[in-house]
């Protein structure tokens, strides 16, 4: 955004009738439309003049999709703007219907026009063939455009999935990071080598593909060890977890190993050299799911293997043993202890407990991780406070990740989000997570917060949200960097010593600070 707008100019100005103030909006939903938002704002402009509208500021939302109200802080802004009684304009000015956004639930981006509306703003799309002025053919052709924008989408996404399974029945990998012991390897269109993308690297050319390949051969031969320790010497996931840290051995992100970790590499297919897409989707910015085995994509000898099939599998038979010689009754009585223990379940937190079946075994076993949870009587969906606090909590999270993309903005620096994971890159130059930690009492009414890591992210910075007592507001902040994170979870007390607190700050202006950019005269003066 170029700045907030002026307030009105006096009803009592010498100008009989002054020029309506207007604010534009653009948006591009991918870095690759370089061109896209300068091409919206050259139409927006010359439509402005023409309607004699003068733009007071302009709301920029770059490579953001049009799927979602809640990953577009500039629109957020704009709209909050516009409901200010100061506000300083009585016009959005937008290229078209698909700028305002794609939401594949029409009413939707109906709902953000008329709270516009009944603010007393309208809303002008620059390039469509009708006047938004509310009549009943406009309100038909305007209908039709919104589906039209959401069907775009739509199809869009079935293109892009139908060609992902393609490339991936082909033997080529789809996204994500290799993992322990393998590298990604660019080829071109005959398969040649054209060298290993580290991490965070993308190949340039879109004819190129990716697959994987060995990694160096201390980490091939220490995938190796786990499967001998696993079958031959009879440890558990957290025992080689153990043994690794012990030896100063970390993972493909440089953090200590952990039973889930482990388990990861004990079970994933990709290192018998099988390429597996679709186990879990998400789909248009809809809901997470996890998909049935028969509709999982797969490529069987796509890569070159690190591990030979007999001790893959002896490995996921030794693992389906150790889960079905619980009886139901022993798997619940262990759910239920491990509730007791962390006052709470998920799939993270079952799969990271010693001495316990995976998630997996138990949605397999009882139909799913809800139906065993209610077995046990856990039935978060009837604790209303929980569920209120989450949403709270996840409505603070989206705001603290929104205030921060906008500030680093205005000062001048840029930051772009992943938008599954939440993920900031801010300059190019380093990664941060936001989270929030929750609240909670002990029975002596001592105060502590848990601050969960995403040991999958190892971002170079955490800024972790510490709430206050009713977990309504912000308390403080803490600024975890990386060097000093050696586990997934961090517990704090009020007072947490030098080691903590020294990372503790009441605002975010240090953070803000790592990410300001400075003029090179400044900097010679």
């Amino acid at each position: 955004m170029t700045g907030k707008p002026n307030p009105k100019p006096d009803s009592n100005s010498e100008q009989s009738k002054p020029r309506r103030r207007a604010v534009a909006y653009v948006r591009m939903s991918t870095d690759l439309q370089q061109y896209s938002t300068e091409n919206q704002k050259a139409v927006i402009e010359r439509y402005a003049a023409e309607n004699d509208m003068e733009i007071v500021a302009t709301y920029s939302d770059e490579a953001r999709s049009g799927l979602r109200y809640e990953n577009r802080p500039q629109l957020q802004q704009m709209l909050a703007d516009a409901q200010c009684t100061e506000s300083g304009f009585d016009t959005i000015l937008v290229y078209d219907i698909s700028r305002w956004g794609r939401f594949q639930d029409q009413d939707e981006g109906a709902s953000l026009e008329f709270a516009c509306r009944k603010a007393r703003v309208q809303v002008h799309y620059c390039m469509e063939q009708f006047v938004n002025d509310g009549s009943p053919m406009s309100t038909v052709i305007k209908s039709l455009k919104r589906y039209m924008a959401a069907e775009h989408s739509r199809v869009l996404s079935e293109k892009v999935f139908a060609g992902q399974c393609r490339l991936i029945e082909l033997g080529y990998r789809m996204g994500g990071m290799a993992g322990y012991g393998l590298r990604r390897m660019r080829i071109d269109q005959s398969r040649e080598p054209q060298g290993i993308l580290d991490r965070g690297q993308r190949k340039s050319l879109q004819t190129d593909r990716v697959i994987l390949v060995p990694g160096p051969e201390e980490e091939v031969e220490t995938v190796r060890w786990m499967y001998r320790e696993f079958i031959d010497g009879g440890r558990l996931e957290g025992e080689i977890a153990a043994l690794l840290n012990e030896q100063g051995i970390v993972t493909d992100l440089g953090r200590p190993w952990t039973r889930g970790t482990v388990h990861q590499v004990l079970t994933n297919e990709k290192y018998i050299g099988n390429c597996i897409f679709n186990r879990h989707s998400y789909k248009l910015k809809g809901e997470h799911k996890n998909n049935p085995p028969e509709e999982w994509i797969r490529a069987d000898g796509a890569f070159e293997p690190i591990v030979d099939e007999k001790p893959f599998y002896t490995a996921q038979g030794m693992i389906r043993e150790r889960n079905r010689r619980f009886s139901d009754d022993e798997m619940l009585d262990r759910l239920r202890g491990l509730l007791e223990k962390e006052g709470f379940l998920s799939g993270l937190v079952i799969d990271e407990a010693d001495n316990m079946p995976s998630s997996g075994c138990y949605a397999a076993r009882f139909g799913s991780l809800v139906r065993a949870y209610r077995r046990i009587g856990f039935t978060p969906d009837r604790d209303y406070r929980y569920i209120e606090i989450n949403r709270t909590l996840r409505r603070i999270h989206a705001d603290a990740v929104a205030t921060a993309i906008a500030e680093i903005e205005r000062i001048g620096g840029t930051v772009s989000q992943d938008p599954v994971t939440d993920l900031l890159t801010v300059n190019g130059e380093f990664t941060a997570s936001v989270v929030v930690a929750r609240c909670r009492h002990t029975k002596t009414g001592s105060r502590r917060w848990k601050i969960r890591l995403d040991t999958g992210l190892a971002p170079d910075l955490t800024v972790a949200l510490r709430m206050d007592d009713a977990n309504e507001t912000i308390l403080d902040y803490y600024l975890l960097p990386l060097s000093i994170l050696d586990t997934n979870r961090i517990r704090l007390a009020e007072e947490n010593g030098l080691m903590f607190d020294a990372f503790r700050f009441e605002t975010l202006d240090n953070f803000y600070a790592m990410a300001a950019r400075a003029l090179i005269s400044e900097i010679a003066l």
